[in-house]
């Protein structure tokens, strides 16, 4: 069945986040601080172990990652979808009753942006549309049941919420997928593989050290990684 690797996906960040939640009630603010810089350096390595596996049979990847990430942030920058994502989970934070919950806005953002980009949810949904095939989906539904679980205990509910952008995101990379499987080349999936793990990386330095590195506004990066793939 096309797109039941997104499903289960969704339904495991559910999952982990509900669970999380339990488990926060137990959890000091000092340990839960010391969790964060652990996930932070959790994530990074995700990002790394995934850059190094990309830039195994990426050719030219040097040329293509800097000028994908320079042209992609700068017209992020200009749309600014740094702020389309704050003005979405802070519509979220009185949707849901949390307007007293200091840390809502950056559980959303940091779990949204760790779960839903990077090598699995990529490939995952281009196999997912293309083949049917969701083991890659159902993998990573596995890993973001505990990064989401971790991260709720640490961040609250509104890491919980991460499930809309997953949803949305891998749903519409599947779709795409499935209409447009035949002309998808191998060398642009690798090249998003590419720049998707590198943005888990800043996810990841964000966490680590308390930076403000605007995610968002380098995701179109991923769309340039793609038209360079069909341009040379």
């Amino acid at each position: 069945m096309i797109g039941l690797g997104t499903v289960i996906n969704v339904l495991a960040i559910l999952a982990g986040g509900i669970l999380g939640l339990f488990l926060k009630k137990g959890i000091s603010k000092k340990v839960q601080d010391g969790m964060i810089i652990s996930i932070g350096l959790c994530i990074m390595f995700i990002g790394v172990t995934g850059v190094i596996e990309a830039v195994k049979v990426v050719s030219d990847y040097t040329m293509m990652m800097v000028i994908s990430l320079i042209i992609g942030t700068v017209f992020g920058e200009l749309i600014d979808f740094d702020q389309k994502f704050i003005d979405f989970g802070e519509l979220l934070k009185v949707k849901t009753d949390s307007k007293k919950d200091k840390e809502f806005l950056k559980g959303f953002l940091t779990t949204s942006f760790t779960v839903a980009i990077g090598a699995m949810a990529v490939i995952g949904s281009i196999k997912d549309g293309m083949q049917g095939d969701y083991s890659i989906l159902f993998a990573k539904a596995i890993l973001d049941f505990v990064i989401t679980l971790i991260m709720t205990t640490t961040m609250g509910k509104g890491c919980i919420y991460s499930f809309i952008p997953v949803f949305f995101l891998q749903g519409t990379m599947t779709i795409i997928a499935y209409f447009l499987g035949p002309i998808l080349i191998t060398s642009a999936i690798n090249n998003l593989s590419l720049i998707g793990s590198m943005l888990i990386c800043v996810v990841g330095m964000n966490l680590m050290f308390d930076k403000k590195i605007k995610v968002a506004n380098m995701l179109p990066s991923l769309l340039i990684a793609v038209l360079w793939a069909y341009i040379f």
